[in-house]
């Protein structure tokens, strides 16, 4: 009795983690869209040269791509959980299967959104990147101040 109690509060536990790992997720992705992106603060702060423009444009339309087929991921990841819950309304196997695919489909855009940023401050003058540097940072640390 008390190993299947425990077991069923190690299973509520664990979908009330993935439920706000999930909710924090989404907030953030819809936090970043509000945001002047940080394509638009390079070209508008950073006083960019023109070969700098031309490296920032192939970095941004590479990056496009892989983003946009991470985000059809994540769709279909979310497909997956609600058939799953459709399926058994509890917390089953495939409702932690769909899940852990939503998760590992987040964690490797925000990989990639990192090398992209990181990509794009490759570009910069010592002086604007600094400037860059501050932004960024600015950005993952504003909740928290």
């Amino acid at each position: 009795m008390k190993s299947l109690r425990g077991l069923l509060l190690t299973l509520v536990l664990v979908a009330l983690a993935a439920g706000l790992g999930a909710w924090g997720g989404a907030r953030y992705v819809l936090r970043a869209e509000q945001e002047p992106s940080l394509h638009t603060f390079l070209h508008d702060k950073l006083n960019l040269s023109s070969d700098q423009k031309a490296k920032l444009d192939v970095l941004e339309r590479d990056f496009a791509v892989r983003r946009s087929a991470r985000e059809a991921e994540m769709r279909l990841a979310n497909a997956e959980l609600a058939a799953a819950i459709e399926a058994k309304h509890q917390n089953s196997p495939e409702v932690q299967s769909a899940i852990e695919h939503f998760h590992d489909v987040m964690g490797e855009l925000q990989k990639e959104t990192i090398v992209h940023i990181l990509d794009m401050r490759a570009i910069l003058t010592p002086n604007q990147a600094a400037i860059f540097d501050k932004r960024v940072s600015e950005a993952l640390t504003e909740e928290t101040k």
